[in-house]
């Protein structure tokens, strides 16, 4: 294979980002009858809001979300409210009205797409093809809440990938026996947190993973995926893998694997959004103190040993 054949199309800062959204959660039932998993709070935000804000950090005006004919929620959360609006500037709550009209920063656009069927996270990618066109973009899934303290996971990987000109994947280290929940990476030797992408694989069970280098839910990716998303055959449940298609990319373009600077939560269960609650009720600067006398206070009342 040539040198030609493994460059990307071109180099440039991501605008765009993509956030499928059309699940249904119903692991959170029965909240997620009427609540989208996605608009779950963590403190005073939804999960929604800490993936767009990530978003926004790392240079992308364009968000694209893939939704189903049922949820409006998310729609209407980034929406104007105009009612809302006109009675917190009358009631002179400037501080509460900034909040409310900043959900989305000036110059940030929303576009919502639907997926009219539920054929699976490639799918789901696919559908916003007209509207990222051939340029580079991410895919970020709001169940993956990362914390930390310098820039977020997103502008960390949109550098390296401005950088190299590559498509980068998040990675993160999972113990062996969890591989089978993940997609799980082969790569190249790591230098500076990178490692160029040798093979992946969807979900493979322990004794055949070829790393416990799980992949972690934010890409940056060559707009060449949505060629390869268009012959990838479906799957298990008949749902079109993005797994597979990052597969087939990997033959002709350069795709690193990336481990983050920062703590990811899987708020795609319970125990996922109650850690992450914890974290940032204890770096919130306000709440920090009552948050952790508090949890101080129940531990003690459980018979726990103090916090560390």
């Amino acid at each position: 294979m040539s040198s030609d054949s493994m460059s990307p199309i071109t180099s440039r800062r991501i605008r765009k980002a993509v956030f499928p959204v059309a699940g249904f959660g119903t692991r959170f039932l029965p909240v997620t009858k009427t609540v989208p998993k996605e608009m779950l709070p963590i403190i005073d935000k939804p999960l929604i809001q800490y993936a767009v804000d990530e978003a926004i950090e790392a240079g992308c005006d364009t968000l694209i979300f893939i939704t189903n004919r049922y949820k409006h929620a998310i729609a209407d959360y980034f929406d104007k409210a105009y009612e809302l609006e006109h009675k917190l500037e009358k009631s002179g709550k400037t501080e509460m009205l900034e909040l409310v009209r900043n959900v989305l920063p000036d110059g940030v656009r929303a576009i919502f797409v639907t997926q009219a069927e539920a054929l699976g996270l490639g799918h789901a990618v696919l559908c916003a093809k007209a509207v990222v066109g051939d340029e580079p973009f991410a895919v970020m899934l709001p169940d993956d809440l990362i914390w930390s303290r310098g820039p977020g996971a997103l502008a960390q990987m949109a550098d390296v990938a401005e950088r190299d000109g590559s498509s980068v994947i998040a990675v993160q280290q999972v113990p062996r026996e969890q591989t089978a929940s993940y997609g799980i990476v082969a790569t190249d030797a790591f230098s500076d947190r990178c490692g160029r992408i040798t093979g992946i694989v969807e979900k493979p069970e322990p004794d055949v993973a070829p790393s416990t280098l799980a992949v972690v839910g934010r890409y940056v990716l060559d707009p060449r995926i949505f060629a390869l998303l268009e012959t990838t055959k479906p799957g298990k449940g008949g749902e079109i893998q993005l797994t597979d298609a990052i597969a087939a990319l990997l033959a002709e373009r350069t795709v690193n694997a990336y481990r983050f600077e920062g703590t990811r939560f899987d708020c795609g269960t319970h125990l996922g959004l109650i850690e992450a609650t914890i974290r940032f009720a204890l770096d919130h600067e306000v709440l920090s103190e009552h948050a952790r006398r508090s949890m101080q206070a129940a531990l003690d009342e459980l018979g726990v040993e103090d916090l560390p």
